[in-house]
């Protein structure tokens, strides 16, 4: 596809998650089209709404079908409302893959940990479903999900169906459980004690507020996880998606081009300087 001309998509389904959070499901009209398109977990696309305006959002679908294509979104500004009245039918423009995703390609072999915080967790949502069908390349699947209020936790039924799943845990902590809130109550990295974590094969792929993300390679790193071995998803303000803006530099990097995901040592230096 070329990278600066949106494809035209049409909106196959609508899923409200929640009161500000919503998933569209978009079939690109051109079957040509369509038949080319790929992406990697991790990897995001650019939704345009004609007439509003663009916005980067996670792909959080299998890319074993990449026919169909999952977006989970927030309603935070102009492009996302207007994104949240469409309906089955109507039409969008979509640009991308852009950015590099998960270590996938490294993995095999190793167990999976996945530690994310609110919303965080659609980037990894394509991980999960990637290993799944994948079962017999990786060793244990650890998803560690933590949220602000429990009413803020998205997918509550595929949580439940991933922890019947063969050699796969699932923990989730809210910071503010309520009165029917079942798990941990407390901040994510607290329920690092609870998971299984063997840290010498242990890939971890992490994604959610930055201070989360922090205390979390903090957490790991001392029970001595591999730094190498942690990668993480930066969220910048990405308008043009191929490195020609600047609204996401990153020191050196742009998160649309060298990002979303990084390798902790490659940010490691700006991670923890208050304004990067």
């Amino acid at each position: 596809m070329n990278p600066y001309l949106p494809a035209e998509a049409e909106v196959v389904e609508r899923v409200q998650e929640s009161t500000t959070i919503f998933t569209l499901r978009l079939r690109f009209c051109d079957p040509a089209v369509r038949g080319d398109y790929s992406f990697e977990p991790g990897q995001f696309n650019m939704l345009y709404l004609y007439g509003v305006g663009e916005v980067a959002i996670s792909i959080v679908s299998d890319p074993h079908d990449p026919a169909v294509l999952d977006h989970t979104i927030r309603v935070v500004g102009r492009v996302t409302r207007g994104l949240a009245e469409l309906k089955p039918g109507d039409r969008i423009g979509v640009r991308g893959p852009y950015g590099r995703g998960w270590p996938l390609r490294e993995a095999p072999g190793h167990d999976v940990l996945i530690v994310t915080g609110g919303l965080g967790c659609a980037p990894v949502v394509s991980v999960i479903n990637y290993v799944i069908m994948r079962r017999t390349l990786f060793g244990k699947l650890t998803i560690i999900q933590g949220v602000k209020h429990a009413e803020d936790l998205l997918w509550r039924e595929r949580y439940a169906y991933w922890n019947t799943l063969p050699d796969t845990q699932v923990l989730l902590s809210a910071d503010h459980g309520g009165p029917v809130w079942p798990w941990h109550v407390g901040r994510v990295t607290e329920v690092f004690n609870v998971a299984d974590i063997a840290p010498e094969r242990t890939f971890v792929m992490m994604c959610g507020p930055e201070a989360m993300m922090r205390a979390g390679v903090k957490d790991l790193t001392g029970r001595g996880v591999a730094e190498d071995h942690i990668y993480v998803n930066m969220e910048r303000n990405m308008q043009c998606a191929v490195g020609h803006c600047g609204h996401c530099q990153y020191g050196a990097a742009f998160v649309c081009r060298q990002g979303p995901v990084f390798a902790y040592p490659e940010v490691k230096a700006l991670f923890n300087v208050k304004g990067f």
